[in-house]
């Protein structure tokens, strides 16, 4: 068994972006108000903890241009055990889109299925 070495990447979020706590904690009362389980917030929310610390804001103040170049990073990463962790960025940052009423930006991240073609011919090339 591991031992808790440091902050979680929640933890550092919460310390290093700015309003991080404040949309955990809204996005934790969403979660219980849908009747969600706690497991499906601490996915999108570690997620949402990850793309805050890389850009240093959150991410409706992110560009989705920026947005974008990191999914395709993340999607093309050797080191990613597994396309779950590209899926669950996707849907985590749908979610808090959706959750400040950004439907737009939730509708223009990248669907899976399409995505994943593009991603092939991108790590083929």
């Amino acid at each position: 068994m591991r031992k808790k070495t440091g902050l979680t990447i929640v933890e550092r979020a919460i310390i290093a972006v700015p309003n991080f706590e404040q949309i955990s904690k809204k996005l934790a009362q969403q979660v219980v108000l849908r009747g969600q389980s706690e497991s499906t917030l601490n996915n999108y929310i570690r997620r949402i903890a990850l793309v805050s610390l890389h850009f240093g804001k959150l991410p409706d103040q992110i560009e989705q241009k920026e947005i974008n170049e990191y999914l395709v990073a993340l999607a093309l990463d050797p080191k990613s055990p597994s396309r779950s962790s590209f899926k669950h960025m996707v849907y985590g940052l749908r979610y808090y889109y959706r959750l400040l009423g950004l439907n737009d930006k939730a509708i223009a991240l990248p669907s899976l299925k399409a995505d994943t073609k593009r991603l092939n011919m991108l790590s083929a090339g």
